[in-house]
């Protein structure tokens, strides 16, 4: 359970981190670390507007994708402490939970009526489509270097002391960082803050919610955030540490990937729409490289 306090808590400060570095690099103050909360709790008290062409999909969608990611997070490991739920084959049913929330969310955007946000909705299956299978050939490469087949086995045997493992485990961590891009909106394949119709993928398809399903949408984004990069920071750390090293070095990893992602994004400009589909393929050949490298050792 432990776990999934500390996930939370720190889903409730990743923008938050990332927002105030990309602005004191940009010689700004920036706002507050827990703005983005203050933001959600806004939005949870203020009322929705529902459009009469939307149905009842529209108004499920925020909250099966919230319920799948949640379920999700309960099965990421936050370092020793494990994950809440753990069994044989758990990766396998944490990738088709995150399936199962992007699912959700294109259907709530189809069933707007708007081709507006129906474009959005296509961009968003693709680019699911094309980063998925990095997942599983990830998923096998930890299973083969470790000869266990669930998250909190697999990452209790990282051995970052062994030269041979140290490069697929490497490629693995900047796999799971690009994942994170992908998955939460981020540059370079998405941005947030852009008003380009044209090119907006994440934001087009929630254009039409408000208040308290709104909420749900950031609130399902800032945890998956988290477990992505808890997934990054556990891939560089050795499993066989002791605990009291162990943790301190989890936290601070934790930590940084929204740094290194606000420093990221402060200096690449977003792709062109064309090369989105290039890039997100790249994250899957990085891990076919891990694979092949496992493979041989």
């Amino acid at each position: 359970m432990l776990s999934v306090l500390f996930i939370l808590a720190f889903a409730a400060v990743f923008h938050g981190i990332l927002g105030r570095t990309r602005s004191l690099l940009s010689g700004r103050k920036g706002p507050k670390i827990l703005q983005p909360v203050y933001n959600v709790i806004l939005l949870f008290r203020k009322g929705e507007v529902i459009s009469q062409d939307s149905g009842k999909i529209f108004q499920l969608a925020p909250t099966v994708s919230f319920a799948a990611v949640l379920i999700a997070m309960m099965m990421t490991p936050f370092g020793k402490l494990g994950s809440f739920i753990s069994f044989s084959g758990d990766f396998i049913l944490f990738a088709y939970l995150l399936a199962v929330s992007r699912f959700a969310m294109i259907l709530g955007a189809l069933d707007t009526a708007s081709s507006f946000e129906g474009m959005g909705a296509s961009r968003e299956a693709l680019y699911g489509m094309l980063a998925e299978p990095a997942f599983f050939v990830l998923a096998g490469t930890f299973a083969m270097l470790t000869g266990h087949n669930s998250f909190a086995g697999i990452f209790g045997f990282f051995d970052m002391t062994n030269l041979n493992a140290v490069i697929p485990e490497l490629l693995a961590a900047f796999a799971f960082f690009l994942m994170l891009l992908v998955e939460t909106g981020r540059l370079p394949v998405d941005d947030p803050r852009t008003h380009l119709e044209l090119t907006m993928i994440h934001e087009v398809m929630i254009l039409d919610y408000s208040g308290f399903d709104l909420a749900l949408i950031h609130v399902t984004t800032y945890i998956k955030a988290a477990v992505y990069s808890a997934l990054t920071a556990l891939c560089v750390l050795p499993g066989n540490l002791h605990t009291a090293i162990y943790m301190p070095l989890f936290v601070v990893l934790i930590v940084l990937v929204p740094v290194i992602t606000g420093f990221f994004e402060s200096f690449r400009a977003r792709n062109r729409l064309q090369r989105n589909p290039s890039y997100i393929l790249t994250i899957t050949v990085m891990a076919i490289v891990s694979f092949i490298t496992a493979a041989i050792i």
